[in-house]
Formats: structure tokens, C-alpha cells, sequence
């Protein structure tokens, strides 16, 4: 092992004297390209991380609001049961208003509608941070 890394560091010697030995020039060169190279990486970087952070507002924005429909659902539920227990109890056979199932209806698509736009984004999140990975 320690012949390995005397190989190594005779290797790491070897280029340190080429590197000295090149022409000025030919290092100003390897300089600007490694500089170059570097800012595109702390630009693509800084551009993923506003990406990231973007998402992860909208995120818990969308569960905020999912939660909200939620709570509205189970609201209305509660209130669709007692007024069904009220029409039970003038009259066994009557069924709940047109205008509860359709209200009821529309809260459960919206949820959905926003349970889809999560996953969505999720989705959107997994392939940025697969992007990001990658540079």
C-alpha cells in the first residue's frame, strides 16, 4: 500500500512539474477554461437551487390548500349527515338535495384535481434533482 501511494504521489509530482514546465500562456489557458468551467457550474447550481426552492413553495402551498379542501370536505360531510339525519327523521325515504351531492362533488374533484397537481410536481422535483445529480 505504501508502494501504491509513493507511485501516486511520483505521479502527482510528474504532473506538478509538467504544469510548471508548460509555457505562461498554455497555463493562462488551462486557467480561463477551469474558470469558465467553474461558472458554468455555480450558475447551473444557483439556477437549480432557485428551481428547488421554487417548487418547494409551490408545494406547501398546494397542501396548505389541500389541507384546507380537506377540512372544507369533511365540513360539508358533517353537515350533509345531520341534514340527512333531519330529512330521515321527517321521512325515511327522502334522499339529500341535489345541490349537497353537487357541492360535495365538487370539493371531492377539486381535491383530487389537487392530489394529481402534487404528484405532478413531485414528479417534476424527482427529475430536477436527477438533473442537478447529473451536472
Amino acid at each position: 500500500e505504501v508502494q501504491k501511494l509513493n507511485q501516486q504521489l511520483e505521479e502527482k509530482n510528474g504532473e506538478i512539474q509538467q504544469m510548471i514546465n508548460q509555457p505562461p500562456y498554455e497555463k493562462e489557458r488551462e486557467i480561463l477554461r477551469l474558470q469558465k468551467t467553474l461558472a458554468e457550474r455555480e450558475k447551473a447550481q444557483a439556477t437549480s437551487d432557485v428551481l428547488c426552492r421554487s417548487l418547494t413553495d409551490e408545494t406547501h402551498q398546494l397542501q396548505r390548500k389541500l389541507a384546507s379542501t380537506a377540512e372544507m370536505c369533511q365540513h360539508l360531510a358533517k353537515c350533509l349527515e345531520e341534514k340527512q339525519r333531519k330529512e330521515k327523521g321527517n321521512s325515511d325515504d327522502q334522499i339529500p338535495t341535489e345541490r349537497s351531492n353537487q357541492v360535495f362533488l365538487q370539493l371531492l374533484y377539486n381535491e383530487t384535481s389537487l392530489q394529481a397537481l402534487i404528484c405532478n410536481l413531485q414528479e417534476e422535483n424527482r427529475m430536477l434533482k436527477q438533473k442537478v445529480a447529473h451536472v
